[in-house]
């Protein structure tokens, strides 16, 4: 893992013990060498499990474009962006290392922060949109 000068997890389509045992070491990884990482998704909830958060099951499947709205300063987007959220799973609590960086109306933890680190989770699915894909290259300039 030394050799790589960030990382991003990306989402999953079934629980895997296995994958989420290795994508714990390269979050863990991530944080010791302050290495950049950008959790998409199911990457964000591990990274929220991994440094002490928790996660649940939603009401709802949430699927389809809505809009997220910063509620703290942030090197990756500023004010309101458009997203695509595909998830039935989200981040119900933080750690007390992340700080909250965006909120929608279905989910409070869209962007989370590791600290002051270049480590960020997106509940959303950045790729899917023009706003996320904006994000994705702030988040390759850190």
């Amino acid at each position: 893992m030394g050799k790589f000068q960030s990382f991003i997890l990306s989402g999953r389509r079934k629980n895997n013990k296995e994958m989420n045992a290795i994508n714990s070491k390269i979050i863990n990884h991530a944080v010791l060498e302050d290495k950049p990482l950008l959790g998409i998704c199911y990457g964000a909830e591990i990274l929220a499990l991994t440094a002490g958060g928790t996660i649940r099951k939603m009401k709802t499947l949430q699927k389809g474009n809505s809009k997220v709205m910063t509620v703290r300063e942030n090197p990756l987007c500023d004010g309101t962006i458009e997203v695509y959220q595909s998830h039935n799973f989200e981040i119900s609590q933080l750690g007390k290392s992340f700080t909250h960086i965006a909120k929608s109306e279905s989910c409070n933890y869209e962007i989370i922060q590791y600290g002051d680190s270049r480590i960020f989770g997106t509940q959303f699915h950045p790729e899917m949109t023009q706003d996320g894909l904006g994000l994705i290259e702030n988040f390759l300039l850190l």
